[in-house]
């Protein structure tokens, strides 16, 4: 029986000796999440088809659906529940909030899981000539969650888990739009001065972007007197480079072994860059404007592990916001593996006889925000931590190819290790 090695989800049941009898007190119920519809297949532990139906996916469907589970328990003299479905973005977060908050549920002990799409395809395996239906997909997560497939995850925490993601998942999607504006940025920038790059400490600071955009051609710059360029980098940059005259000088030589366009390129290629850079600017503001929101959301999560995250330098309260948003309770995870597998931080081996494949891929298969944010908590990490700067350079220097991007991965993975192993416990980095 499944879950005689199981013991979070029935440990009372196991202690008190009543093992079977609790189990059959439970009603096992999946929904299948569309934009549309919910539909529901409800069991008991024996397998027995209990009521399948489907109800619309609004305010007053899921009241519906409330009813109907309410009456079900009921009539089968059942006193728990648990409930299955699939993540589906936006669309399983209404239904998922309303019934882990359903005061009408909560004396059944209700347990909402919102699972992995992977969890529910890997175990529709085990039921080779099914066909693939929403009642049958319903089916599949009832009965997964009957031998015992969620009690490791943790349960759906309702809307303030929802709104720190919202914050979190948003950063990373405006942190990307960035990212990827910079690089059509610098496209241009080459157009336009092609040595430019380096000059300055930051390509994207206040100074080279008033330079870029007050001086239309590379032709301007070598033309404008010495004098003037040097009062200009000093006025843009408030005088905060220590040589104002080398940096001047280091313009105009760039300038000249830069390539020449035409006259007629230059404009375009301005008004794009000035485009962009109204657009980083936007970007940069709106990051710190959510910022300054998860800061304020993530204070009702779970502090101690907040505190953890924090101690750990280089890790700053957004990214261990990131994390603890998708990790949620890390007692679903009984080792660190379990966790790297989670964030997709996992290698497959590729081997032959008595060759090992030096270069091996990482799987990516799990949650790809909890990836980033613990592989840009690693690149902080290795920065400001004598520790994994040490194991970052180590790895860094065992290939000669892809040597940041595997030293970064390897890094995010010990970092694993350590996240695991303070939030388990409830420790402080020391």
């Amino acid at each position: 029986m499944p879950f005689k090695t199981r013991t979070s989800l029935i440990s009372y049941s196991l202690e008190s000796g009543d093992f079977m009898n609790d189990l059959l007190q439970y009603l096992f119920v999946g929904i299948d999440v569309s934009k549309d519809n919910n539909q529901v297949y409800a069991m008991n532990f024996s397998q027995e088809k209990l009521a399948s139906f489907s109800t619309p996916n609004h305010q007053s469907g899921a009241n519906l659906l409330e009813e109907k589970l309410l009456d079900i328990l009921d009539r089968h003299h059942l006193s728990k529940i648990i409930i299955a479905m699939e993540s589906t973005g936006i669309y399983s977060a209404h239904i998922a909030t309303f019934l882990s908050a359903s005061k009408f549920l909560f004396p059944f002990d209700v347990r909402v899981y919102v699972l992995n799409p992977k969890i529910s395809r890997n175990y529709r395996h085990s039921f080779s000539d099914m066909d693939k239906t929403d009642p049958k997909d319903a089916f599949i997560l009832a009965d997964l969650a009957r031998v015992g497939r969620c009690e490791k995850l943790t349960p759906f925490k309702g809307p303030q888990k929802i709104a720190l993601q919202r914050l979190t998942r948003h950063r990373h999607h405006i942190a990307e739009l960035l990212a990827k504006e910079k690089v059509y940025a610098l496209n241009n920038v080459f157009l336009k001065f092609s040595e430019f790059k380096g000059i300055l400490s930051n390509d994207f600071s206040k100074t080279a972007l008033e330079l870029l955009l007050n001086y239309k051609s590379v032709d301007e710059i070598i033309d404008v007197p010495l004098e003037d360029l040097v009062e200009f980098v000093m006025t843009s940059s408030k005088n905060r480079f220590a040589d104002s005259n080398q940096i001047a000088l280091s313009l105009k030589a760039a300038a000249r072994n830069s390539y020449r366009l035409d006259k007629m390129a230059y404009e375009p290629i301005n008004l794009s860059l000035a485009a962009s850079f109204n657009c980083i600017s936007t970007y940069q503001t709106e990051l710190k404007s959510i910022d300054a929101a998860i800061l304020k959301q993530v204070k009702g999560l779970n502090q101690n592990h907040y505190l953890s995250l924090i101690s750990i330098p280089g890790i700053g309260p957004v990214y261990a916001s990131g994390i603890l948003a998708e990790i949620g309770q890390i007692d679903q995870f009984d080792s660190d593996d379990a966790l790297a597998k989670y964030a997709g931080i996992t290698w497959r081996k590729s081997q032959s006889g008595t060759f090992d494949a030096e270069d091996t891929r990482m799987t990516k298969t799990g949650n790809v925000y909890l990836r980033y944010f613990i592989t840009e908590a690693a690149n902080m990490a290795r920065i400001h931590n004598p520790v994994f700067k040490e194991y970052y350079q180590k790895k860094f220097d065992e290939v000669k190819t892809h040597q940041h991007k595997r030293a970064l991965a390897l890094t995010a993975r010990k970092l694993i290790r350590l996240i695991f192993g303070l939030l388990s416990t409830d420790r402080l980095y020391k």
